[in-house]
C-alpha cells in the first residue's frame, strides 16, 4: 500500500490555518495526504484582534477557534507543541516537552516526520536591543501576552477605583505607531469607557497614553499621510499625547529614556514597534536566515537551501522582483498560504512548483475602536482610494468576516457571524475575568 505523505504546517496564525484548512479539503479529506498543523497553543485568535483581548473588548472564550475541533471537520491533524529544530537529514520536526505550570512534564520531547515542511510562525517584536525592553515592557505578540496585559490594566483600574483619592494619573506608553499600536492606543480609552458600567469610579480623564514613534509621522508604512493626518487627529482627540520623530533608548520600571533626554514617566509600557522571527529561527536546520532571523525563500516560498521547507509570510523573507522584499502585512501571510498550498499540490504530482508570490498592496484600515475608522483600498491602482467612517469600519469588519468564512466554509461561516453579533448583544462588552 502507497505510504501517503506527510505534510506539516507548523504555525496556527492566519497563513499556517489557511493552508492547513485548503490542504486538509484538498489532499487530508480524499487521503492524498496527512496534513499535520502544529502550534504551541491549543485554540486560534485571528491576530489584528489581539488589542481587542487585550483591553477585554475581545472574550477569548467566544472568539477563539479550537485546533482540535478545526482540525477534525477539515480533513487535517493537530500536535500542540513548539519547535525547536529540524532535523533535515531524517526529515522531522523537532517539538519541545509540553510541561504543565509547576513545571511537571506532561509530554516528552517529541519528532514528527515531514515530506514536505511549511514554516508559518509569524513574528514577534523587535526590541533593537535597547536596555531594558525585555525586562520592563510588555508585548502583544500571541493571546497569553494580550490576556496577561488585560489583566494589568484591569488590576490597575481596581487600585485607582477603590482610591478615589489619588490624583495621580494611570501613564500608559505604547511604542510603536505601526495600525497595533495605534489600535491599542484607542480600544484602552474605550474600555475605560466601558468600565464605568461595571461600578469601576474612573473615566477616561485618569487614563494618560502616549503613542512613541521613531518615525516622522504615525503609521509610518501607510502610503497615504492624509490617513496618518487623520488617525493623528482623532486620537489627539481622545486625548492620545502622540510623539514622533522620538527613539526610545532605555527603559527602566518607571519611565522611558529618549535620544534627546527626555524622560517619559509610565506605569506601563506596551512594545509594539518592529518585527522580526523568534530568533530560534536564525539558521535552524542549517536554513539560511537574514539579520531579523526570517528563512530566506525563493518567489516560490521553498526555502533556498531545501525544496521541501516552505516559509510563509512574517518569518519569511521573500525577494520581490523590484528588489525589495514582501513586507511584514496578514495579507501578504494569507496569499502566500494559498499559493503555497497550490505549490505543494503541484509536486505532490510530480510537477514544478511554478507558482512565484508578487506582492499587491490591496490597503491598510485603522479602527480606533468605535471611535473611528480610516483607511486605503487598493493601494497598488494609482495610489488606491481613501475610505473613513461607515465604509471603513464595513470594509474592516469584513476582513474578519471572509477570514471566517475561509476557515469555516460559507454556511457555517456566516452562522458564526451570526452568532458572534447576538453574542455581543447580550454578554457584556468587556471579559473581566
Amino acid at each position: 500500500m502507497h505510504e501517503l505523505a506527510n505534510i506539516v504546517i507548523v504555525g496556527g496564525g492566519a497563513g499556517g490555518m489557511e493552508i492547513a484548512t485548503k490542504l486538509g479539503h484538498k489532499l487530508g479529506r480524499k487521503a492524498k495526504a496527512r496534513v499535520t498543523l502544529i502550534d504551541v497553543a491549543d485554540s486560534h485568535v485571528w491576530k489584528p484582534l489581539l488589542h481587542e483581548v487585550a483591553t477585554g473588548a475581545l472574550d477569548v472564550g467566544v472568539d477563539a477557534i479550537s485546533y482540535r475541533s478545526h482540525a477534525a471537520a477539515h480533513g487535517y491533524h493537530f500536535q500542540q507543541g513548539a519547535m525547536t529544530d529540524i532535523d533535515r537529514k531524517a526529515k522531522q520536526v523537532i517539538l519541545a516537552p509540553i510541561c504543565d505550570d509547576k513545571g511537571e512534564e506532561l509530554l516528552p520531547s517529541r519528532r514528527i516526520d515531514y515530506d514536505y515542511l511549511v514554516v508559518a510562525i509569524g513574528s514577534i517584536a523587535n526590541d533593537f536591543n535597547i536596555p531594558g525592553v525585555r525586562e520592563h515592557c510588555v508585548f502583544l505578540d500571541n493571546t497569553e501576552q494580550a490576556m496577561a496585559i488585560r489583566q494589568r490594566l484591569l488590576n490597575k483600574f481596581m487600585r485607582y477605583a477603590s482610591h478615589q483619592q489619588l490624583d495621580e494619573k494611570i501613564k500608559i506608553a505604547v511604542v510603536g505607531a505601526g495600525a497595533t499600536g495605534v489600535e491599542m492606543s484607542a480600544e484602552m480609552h474605550h474600555a475605560v469607557d466601558q468600565l464605568k458600567g461595571f461600578g469601576y469610579k474612573i473615566d477616561t480623564s485618569l487614563l494618560e497614553v502616549t503613542l512613541i514613534e521613531a518615525d516622522k509621522r504615525i503609521l509610518p508604512k501607510v502610503e497615504k499621510e492624509e490617513i496618518s493626518a487623520a488617525v493623528a487627529r482623532e486620537l489627539s482627540t481622545l486625548g492620545v499625547r502622540v510623539m514622533t520623530n522620538t527613539r526610545i533608548t532605555q527603559v527602566t520600571a518607571k519611565a522611558l529614556t529618549t535620544s534627546e533626554g527626555e524622560e517619559i514617566p509610565s506605569d506601563m509600557v506596551i512594545w509594539s514597534t518592529g518585527v522580526k522571527a523568534p530568533e530560534f529561527l536564525h539558521g535552524i536546520g542549517g536554513l539560511e536566515s537574514n539579520h531579523i532571523h526570517q528563512l530566506l525563500v525563493k518567489p516560490n516560498a521553498q526555502t533556498t537551501l531545501d525544496e521541501h521547507i516552505f516559509a510563509i509570510g512574517d518569518c519569511a523573507a521573500c525577494p520581490q522582483p523590484d528588489g525589495n522584499w514582501v513586507p511584514p502585512r496578514g495579507q501578504a501571510a494569507r496569499q502566500m498560504a494559498l499559493m503555497t498550498a497550490d505549490n505543494i499540490i503541484a509536486m505532490l504530482s510530480g510537477k514544478t512548483p511554478s507558482k512565484e508570490y508578487l506582492y499587491k498592496d490591496l490597503g491598510s484600515l485603522v479602527n480606533l475602536s468605535r471611535f473611528h475608522t480610516v483607511g486605503n483600498l487598493m493601494s497598488f491602482i494609482g495610489g488606491g482610494v481613501m475610505v473613513e467612517g461607515k465604509i471603513a469600519r464595513f470594509v474592516y469588519t469584513s476582513l474578519y468576516r471572509r477570514h471566517l468564512i475561509e476557515l469555516h466554509g460559507v454556511v457555517k461561516g456566516t452562522l458564526l457571524m451570526f452568532a458572534k453579533g447576538i453574542t455581543r448583544i447580550i454578554h457584556p462588552h468587556l471579559k473581566l475575568h
